[in-house]
């Protein structure tokens, strides 16, 4: 088979950018040809098969620059124009798109279609629901865009807090909308239950053909072997909807249970603050870790805490602990309840509520047998699930469901 596979980002930047990267890397070696179409700088050791364009600097200069260049991160021509010839030289039996809004373009999908070529989407956020990305005003879940009412977003200001920006994401939201890009999109994927059925919340008219699929990972090569040692663990961006502050609010009603906290972002320098007004010893801020250094504080944690405020979808975080058999206390959002699945491969709270997240900690710091049972759980899960072989067979699943959608609305 045949596949272009299109991101905003070649670079590595976060979980979305490998997800990218892993899924071309599966098809590749199961003997599929791909060709990928990504934003950044050329470097020496750029693969052969990667094509790639410029992003527009629209988040540059002065309002009159930026102003020039907001067409372009709403809807590229000339980037519609390049792919069109691209799909004509290399004649693809799919086009698979990944998170393209603003650095590539949901142009692309006009190109897709115009060459009659079948379009996967897959989508691990809330972009094509919710101008902001995340279905979060700042301060708590928003669905107020539902029905296509995206004005909300610059009249609450949600992107990022900027006035500007969330204009600007208005503005795109509803030119996606007249233009019905998403319409044009044959098959999606989605890393949740969750995230597709709000989806078709969103879009009740709409026959939604859909698959899931997973971040391919090979979770079999990492060992669960450490011992567990006696603190919880936090990795990740220190930043609102994070939900860190629920951990540092927790810290003085779990006895002096030890957690660390791996990472950095804009939240980072006033919890610290916090924690050190309130005399919290058993908080620990380590800064931001990668790698092996990383690796070796996770596979000796207890749990990890993955306290988000937001309906996160996949947290990347949650495949790392259960790669290692850390079970995971997690907030009651999104697809992480899923992955977590109460009492199996760790605990769900509440995170409105908070007494909720210290009686989890408590709970696990207290009761070590569970915590290894449900360690246990998480290792043998994660590496049923996360495998190349898994990952090959849902893509290929995806794609043909691609066709028939296709084959039925546009053949």
């Amino acid at each position: 088979m045949r596949i272009i596979l299109a991101h905003k980002f070649w670079e590595l930047t976060g979980g979305a950018d490998v997800f990218f990267r892993e899924t071309e890397r599966v098809l590749r070696e199961a003997g599929h040809t791909t060709q990928l179409v990504a934003t950044g700088t050329p470097a020496a050791d750029d693969p052969e098969n990667l094509m790639l364009m410029q992003a527009p600097k629209y988040d540059q200069g002065g309002a009159l620059n930026k102003a020039r260049h907001l067409p372009a991160a709403i809807y590229d021509k000339a980037k519609r124009e390049k792919f069109r010839a691209l799909i004509r030289e290399f004649r693809p039996d799919i086009v698979h798109i990944f998170a393209i809004n603003v650095h590539l373009s949901l142009s692309i999908i006009d190109a897709a279609e115009a060459e009659g070529i079948p379009i996967v989407a897959t989508f691990n956020d809330y972009k094509h629901l919710c101008p902001n990305y995340k279905l979060y005003d700042g301060k708590d879940i928003c669905f107020a865009c539902k029905g296509g009412k995206f004005y909300h977003a610059a009249l609450k200001s949600c992107c990022k807090g900027s006035r500007a920006l969330s204009a600007a994401s208005t503005i795109e939201a509803y030119v996606h909308s007249a233009k019905k890009l998403y319409q044009k999109i044959d098959h999606f994927t989605f890393s949740s239950d969750f995230l597709a059925q709000t989806t078709q919340e969103f879009w009740p008219d709409r026959d939604l053909s859909w698959s899931k699929l997973l971040n391919p990972f090979d979770s079999a090569k990492y060992e669960a072997t450490k011992a567990h040692q006696p603190y919880g663990l936090y990795f990740g961006r220190i930043i609102g909807e994070k939900g860190v502050d629920c951990i540092v609010s927790a810290a003085d009603k779990i006895d002096g249970f030890p957690i660390k906290i791996i990472g950095n972002g804009p939240d980072e320098d006033m919890l610290r603050a916090q924690a050190a007004e309130r005399g919290l010893k058993n908080i620990e801020f380590l800064g931001p870790m990668w790698g092996d250094a990383l690796d070796e504080v996770l596979s000796q944690a207890g749990f990890v805490i993955v306290p988000s405020t937001w309906h996160e979808n996949f947290p990347y975080v949650i495949n790392q602990a259960f790669a290692f058999g850390r079970p995971v206390v997690g907030s009651n959002r999104g697809g992480i309840t899923e992955l977590v699945d109460h009492g199996e491969r760790g605990l769900i709270f509440e995170p409105k509520d908070p007494d909720a997240l210290p009686k989890a900690i408590q709970h696990l710091a207290e009761n070590p047998d569970e915590m290894l049972r449900m360690g246990r759980n998480a290792k043998e899960y994660s590496d049923a699930l996360f495998n190349d072989a898994t990952s090959l067979k849902n893509l290929l699943k995806a794609y043909e469901g691609g066709k028939n959608a296709f084959a039925h609305h546009r053949g």
